[in-house]
């Protein structure tokens, strides 16, 4: 095969690509020398480097905003937390000394400190957050976290101790149960208590799937009447909250017994419950405590710890030597003792 041509035409374009291409008229291009635009020693400007002022660079501000500390955070919450942990500690002294005059003095600073003053109460809202997690910030909250965390802890070691000394509410109708004379009373016969004390788990559920299916937590102010205490309600609401209290008068402890969705949640955490209430062997056949119980939780010689809210009743009759037959037996039995026992000689 003749290969020549094809080395030839090869050859030719490889000389053309390379050979320089010159100007026209073969004229050589004039080049302008620049004009000269820095300083005559030749330094080069700020702005040919690019410079930019030393704070601008870092990022900082002339008018800076303090930084937050956790000292900061904590003298801005001081008075909040030294507060709460008054309160808290009035509460279990009052819960271990079994004192009826301590345990309205709780009542009092309940209704006016929780309620009134800082109108914080544990709600179904909270419930709802602890369940999607969503919640508040610690460094912000910190005085929420210790509420909430005293609710759980007590709770878990002794039951609805929250309900029966914390909530604004329950102290308020515990006051008014004090006030109004028993002859107003109904006693709601023990198989509609019973039954009746479901209703609170049915709008415990009902509120927190209300919740997770509208994303909206404004139907609370439905369900509990804690808003009272920030004097801010629509005429409705106001309506229904003097029905409530008016039944209250005729039905003690009514809302909590019945209706709260928080003492339902609280309720099913006692189960929990690490020290419970003593009982004695008498309290097999005995009805004194729970003819006295004012929340229908012992039932027998079983005390139901998801409705007891440790208000303190039956306990103190237990420890009644005049009215608790557990110490009346035993007096008795030592009584007869005594008399059977016979005379030793006396001793020189």
């Amino acid at each position: 095969m003749n290969i020549r041509a094809p080395l030839c035409v090869l050859l030719v374009c490889t000389l053309a690509w390379m050979w320089p291409s010159t100007p026209a008229a073969n004229q050589p291009e004039r080049v302008e020398a620049p004009v000269p635009t820095g300083p005559p020693d030749g330094e080069p400007t700020e702005d040919q480097w690019n410079f930019e002022d030393e704070d601008d660079a870092w990022g900082f501000e002339d008018d800076q905003e303090d930084t937050e500390t956790w000292s900061s955070l904590l003298g801005d919450q001081a008075w909040d937390l030294a507060l709460f942990t008054g309160f808290a500690t009035l509460t279990l002294i009052s819960f271990f000394r079994k004192s009826v005059w301590l345990k309205y003095v709780t009542f009092a600073a309940a209704i006016g400190y929780m309620g009134f003053t800082k109108s914080q109460l544990i709600s179904v809202v909270d419930v709802n957050r602890v369940l999607t997690g969503n919640m508040p910030v610690f460094r912000y909250s910190m005085a929420w976290y210790l509420f909430a965390g005293f609710t759980v802890v007590t709770t878990v070691l002794w039951g609805r101790l929250y309900c029966g000394r914390v909530c604004a509410f329950g102290a308020l109708t515990q006051v008014m149960d004090r006030v109004v004379p028993s002859r107003l009373r109904f006693e709601i016969p023990t198989w509609l208590e019973n039954r009746a004390a479901w209703i609170k788990y049915g709008l415990l559920a009902a509120t927190l799937a209300y919740f997770l299916r509208t994303d909206t937590i404004s139907a609370y102010r439905y369900v509990e009447p804690f808003w009272m205490f920030t004097l801010r309600g629509t005429t409705g609401m106001w309506i229904g909250l003097a029905a409530l209290l008016v039944a209250t008068v005729f039905v003690r402890n009514l809302y909590c017994r019945f209706l709260c969705p928080v003492g339902a949640a609280l309720g099913l955490l006692s189960k929990l419950t690490v020290f419970r209430i003593k009982r004695w062997a008498e309290c097999n056949s005995c009805k004194v405590c729970e003819k006295a119980c004012e929340w229908g939780a012992i039932r027998g010689p079983e005390i139901v710890m998801t409705e007891c809210v440790r208000c303190d009743d039956c306990e103190r009759l237990y420890h009644d030597t005049s009215k608790c037959p557990h110490w009346l037996i035993l007096a008795r039995a030592k009584l007869r003792g005594q008399r059977s026992s016979p005379n030793l000689p006396a001793t020189n």
